[in-house]
């Protein structure tokens, strides 16, 4: 019962055919097409924000890291200027 010929398939794209028309159709798979290149960009754009945004992270700890050690020399410089 699930299985469909080829002959059934053609008539149900025929049908479909007479239904909507063929430039119907042509812009319907335009619209489609895209849809589909749009959410494409769309999750490489998220992907490289992402590691864009990780990258940035680390980049912001370390420059916390480095502004700490250069107060910590600051502190120990004035510490050996008062000793």
């Amino acid at each position: 019962m699930g299985n469909m010929g080829i002959w059934q398939l053609l008539i149900v794209a025929v049908i479909i055919v007479l239904l909507f028309g063929t430039k119907k159709l042509r812009n319907l798979g335009g619209d489609l097409g895209s849809a589909v290149k749009g959410f494409k960009n769309a999750m490489t754009d998220n992907k490289d924000k992402d590691k864009d945004e990780t990258s940035e992270t680390s980049e912001t700890s370390e420059n916390l890291v480095d502004k700490s050690t250069a107060t910590d020399e600051k502190v120990t410089t004035k510490e050996k200027d008062q000793v």
